[in-house]
């Protein structure tokens, strides 16, 4: 009796196991894909991770709050890189650097997955313009027409395709 019992708590356990949600069969994920400017060229990445607990929850991506400890780096290379982003949706994103090209025969040696969150806001509604590159929003910046504000929220964006069609395997 003993082993029939041990049998079924057994096969309830593997059936358990082979449930939909934990189906070791599957080879892929779906997450969302976004977009971004770099250097007057289109990316797309996804996100993942981010420091902050309500852009975690609104984006419904994880909360990592170590992440902020990155923009505290104790060495003189940064971990991080700098992502633009437009608090207001006056456009996408825009990324200091990406890998050149996606993928294993990357050769920007700056190139960094994580990002520190600049807020972008425009100072003059009436010249709002979509701006391509970290060069061109600085220029405005300089024009004063933007204020840029650094925050301590980092953020996980690997870069999974380029805009010449390079990208990450298994990307479809």
């Amino acid at each position: 009796m003993l082993t029939k019992i041990a049998a079924l708590s057994l096969a309830s356990l593997l059936t358990a196991c082979a449930s939909p949600f934990f189906d070791v069969r599957r080879t892929e994920a779906v997450l969302p894909l976004s977009r971004a400017w770099v250097d007057n060229q289109i990316v797309e990445y996804v996100t993942t991770d981010i420091s902050d607990p309500n852009m975690a929850r609104m984006l419904g991506i994880n909360y990592v709050p170590r992440l902020a400890g990155a923009v505290r780096s104790q060495s003189n290379q940064s971990i991080v890189e700098r992502v633009y982003k437009f608090p207001n949706e006056e456009q996408i994103s825009i990324f200091q650097s990406a890998p050149n090209p996606v993928g294993a025969k990357n050769d920007d040696k700056n190139y960094s997955p994580l990002w520190q969150v600049i807020q972008v806001r425009w100072k003059k509604p009436s010249v709002i313009q979509e701006l391509k590159s970290e060069e061109a929003l600085l220029a405005a910046q300089e024009r004063e027409e933007v204020e840029l504000e650094n925050t301590n929220i980092v953020v996980n964006c690997p870069v999974i395709r380029s805009a010449t069609g390079h990208k990450l395997k298994g990307v479809r």
